[in-house]
């Protein structure tokens, strides 16, 4: 009789040592087959134990002996069981599987998580991107699903170099422009090759990213603080610095916020001249500024000497991991041949998606969008601040998914305060958390204002608000 899918029957067969559990759902043989298995990689049935007969397991079970004999066949190509003609079917040497690891304990989720590096996924245009793969898949070629250019297809590099050049003023033809995982991935690419070459140092904005930091280090490179103020990164000290190349974000520093003046972009051009070094520029999200035109990329000064690096991370979404990195020609063959022996290329549809989307003008459309949408909850964050907490002083507002938060002296310090928040399930991220060299002065919080729905946004201000009200000093 058929039993329910969820229960399953054990049976003792003519051998002691074999208890078997089949699953009522699915064929018979492939649920003897899945029983044998288990026992054996779990230690039930040892390396050298002797199996009942086809005929006597047939009997125990109420299967066909055929049903039995199929199993074992399956098994013996599989190396769990050995056959001797006259001898019997005995179990194989494998090796038990290992014991299941303790789970770890669950970290709830904070209700309200100002995560100064995540955009809203909730408005992520879904109905365009289903759009524009579906229109995409439906006119590529048959061969666009098979294995391409390791730097991407070249339609997408195509409409990368022309929206490039249009919005962020990049000079590149499309061959120059390799496609890839996220601006970190792009980063990892060139810093292996780097490497390779000899290079031992990197100069690295002080604060900074921690997962450029574990990029860069991960390839083999040693980071070098390079001080950041209020006009960016120190690139006048370069030539004091041991390092073949620098990493720096020109149009909005992370996590201050600030943007490189002009002396500064052309003290990391005369460097580079200089020395042959290189500087890798992470534009991550340069088109959401909000107060002004957005500078152009320090690529144009000198694309010999520059590496430029986007995604669509903060734009779209992170877990599209899509990001490129713009080539100088002397890089170009040894990234390529890199890039090609890990993994080949990001996957073709999501190429072909995003590439419709720039083609189409919904990308554009989409980033002017959000553009407004976040620009709106920054000034929500500065009228809280002004309400709640005037001794706070709001840093590196003109664009972006955050604002860095410099705290008034006499007061809780950042970590005090993010374990405050903690307590009211609030997550807040100490600046601390990015300087890789001593402790932060002045002591804030980078609170990202992105990160949280449309839903909730209102609602984690006032906790933010009552939390900041409560923990400052009036």
């Amino acid at each position: 009789m058929r039993r329910a899918n969820s229960e399953r029957k054990s049976w003792s067969t003519s051998s002691p040592a074999l208890q078997l559990a089949l699953a009522a759902e699915g064929g018979r043989r492939d649920a003897l087959e899945a029983s044998l298995r288990e026992a054996i990689r779990d230690g039930r049935l040892a390396a050298g134990a002797r199996l009942p007969s086809t005929r006597a397991l047939a009997t125990d079970l109420g299967l066909a002996r055929g049903t039995i004999a199929e199993a074992y066949a399956q098994l013996q190509a599989e190396g769990y069981l050995t056959a001797r003609r006259g001898g019997g079917t005995w179990v194989g040497e494998v090796a038990a599987a290992p014991g299941r690891p303790p789970a770890l304990p669950a970290t709830p989720a904070a209700r309200f998580s100002f995560h100064p590096g995540l955009p809203d996924l909730a408005e992520f245009p879904h109905a365009a991107w289903a759009s524009a793969l579906r229109r995409g898949l439906r006119e590529a070629p048959a061969a666009s699903l098979g294995y391409g250019d390791p730097r991407g297809r070249p339609d997408l590099r195509a409409a990368l170099a022309d929206y490039l050049a249009r919005v962020r003023g990049v000079v590149s033809a499309p061959e120059h422009i390799i496609v890839c995982g996220g601006f970190r991935h792009g980063l990892s690419l060139v810093a292996r090759v780097l490497r390779a070459r000899g290079a031992r140092g990197i100069a690295m904005e002080e604060p900074g990213l921690d997962d450029h930091h574990t990029a860069v280090v991960a390839a083999g490179l040693q980071p070098v603080p390079l001080p950041v103020d209020s006009q960016g990164a120190r690139t006048d000290l370069l030539a004091e610095i041991s390092a073949a190349a620098t990493l720096i974000g020109p149009a909005h520093q992370f996590p201050s916020g600030a943007l490189l003046q002009p002396k500064r972009r052309a003290a990391a051009m005369a460097w580079a001249r200089a020395v042959g070094g290189l500087v890798i520029e992470d534009d991550y999200d340069a088109e959401l500024r909000f107060d002004r035109q957005p500078i152009g990329a320090l690529q144009a000064l000198d694309p010999e000497h520059v590496v430029y690096g986007g995604t669509v991370s903060k734009t779209l979404a992170p877990g599209l991991r899509l990001g490129w990195i713009v080539l100088p020609p002397q890089l170009l063959e040894p990234v390529i041949a890199l890039r090609e022996a890990e993994d080949l290329h990001v996957p073709a549809p999501d190429q072909i998606a995003f590439g419709e989307l720039l083609r189409s003008g919904a990308y554009e459309r989409h980033v002017r969008r959000m553009r407004a949408h976040y620009r709106g909850r920054r000034d929500q964050v500065v009228e809280l601040l002004a309400e709640r907490a005037p001794g706070i002083t709001p840093v590196g507002i003109s664009a972006g998914l955050r604002v860095l938060l410099e705290l008034p002296p006499g007061g809780p310090s950042a970590a005090d305060l993010a374990e405050r928040a903690a307590a009211r399930s609030i997550e807040l991220f100490p600046v601390g958390r990015f300087h890789h060299h001593g402790e932060p002065v002045p002591d804030g919080i980078v609170l990202g204002y992105g990160a949280l729905p449309e839903h909730a946004f209102e609602a984690g201000l006032r906790a933010l608000g009552e939390l900041l009200g409560e923990a400052l000093p009036s």
